[in-house]
């Protein structure tokens, strides 16, 4: 990825540094943050792989979660912005394909009879989720028959999942695991309702910078840096790196 051309750089770095929006949600892909808030894990190691390839430096930009990533596309805050790429989030920004997947699944209480994940989608039933995530979105969208309740803040949507006696969580594998702990006799459903693709969002309108951006994600995986960076942050098995495009 070498001999990048002018245009590509003053597109994705028009003020000389690549701002690099990072979702700080994502416990996966955030592991931790320096003394002075930035954060540490895959997502930022991969906008660093980004300006290095670029020459340029990085500064890094932190947001509460993935909406607000995107609810800052077009205002100057970010060149990229490291979200799960979603239909409705790609209204407002261009996404290369996925670097790395994250299972999306349920927890059910511990009287629950369900057992396969299709059983969910069911009239009647409530599936708490956290409002704003990529697979929450997927919810929304794709969900026919049971009600999405979307809560602000995951460990509020928990909250309300066991207050309210619902029939379903929706979450992370990763977390849910966590989350299974905190209610004895809850399951994780096996498989997955969907994977939360995790790519590289630009904002609209640069096309010299978007497909150079599509290229160096797939030199990314096909080369073994995601793969690497995985298992540098120890998320080997809660995340994957994704498939070619």
């Amino acid at each position: 990825m070498s001999d990048v051309p002018a245009e590509v750089i003053a597109q994705l770095a028009p003020t000389g540094v690549l701002r690099a929006g990072v979702n700080m949600s994502n416990f996966l892909l955030v592991v931790d943050k320096t003394p002075s808030g930035d954060p540490i894990g895959p997502s930022s190691s991969m906008a660093a792989a980004v300006a290095e390839a670029l020459g340029v430096p990085l500064k890094l930009v932190p947001y509460a979660n993935p909406s607000a990533v995107a609810a800052a596309a077009g205002t100057g805050e970010w060149d990229i912005g490291n979200i799960g790429a979603e239909p409705q989030r790609a209204q407002v920004m261009d996404f290369t394909s996925a670097y790395a997947e994250i299972e999306a699944t349920y927890l059910v209480p511990p009287e629950s009879t369900i057992q396969s994940i299709d059983e969910v989608d069911r009239l009647g039933n409530r599936i708490a989720v956290s409002k704003g995530s990529a697979y929450g979105l997927w919810l929304e969208k794709n969900i026919e028959q049971a009600e999405v309740q979307s809560v602000e803040g995951g460990a509020a949507a928990f909250d309300q999942f066991v207050t309210d006696k619902m029939e379903a969580f929706a979450g992370l594998r990763p977390g849910l695991v966590t989350e299974a702990d905190k209610l004895p006799g809850s399951r994780i459903l096996d498989g997955q309702f969907a994977a939360v693709q995790q790519a590289v969002g630009i904002n609209k309108g640069n096309d010299a910078a978007y497909v150079w951006l599509k290229a160096f994600v797939e030199v990314a995986k096909a080369s073994g840096l995601v793969a690497s960076l995985i298992e540098k942050f120890g998320v080997q098995g809660k995340l994957s790196v994704a498939p070619p495009a």
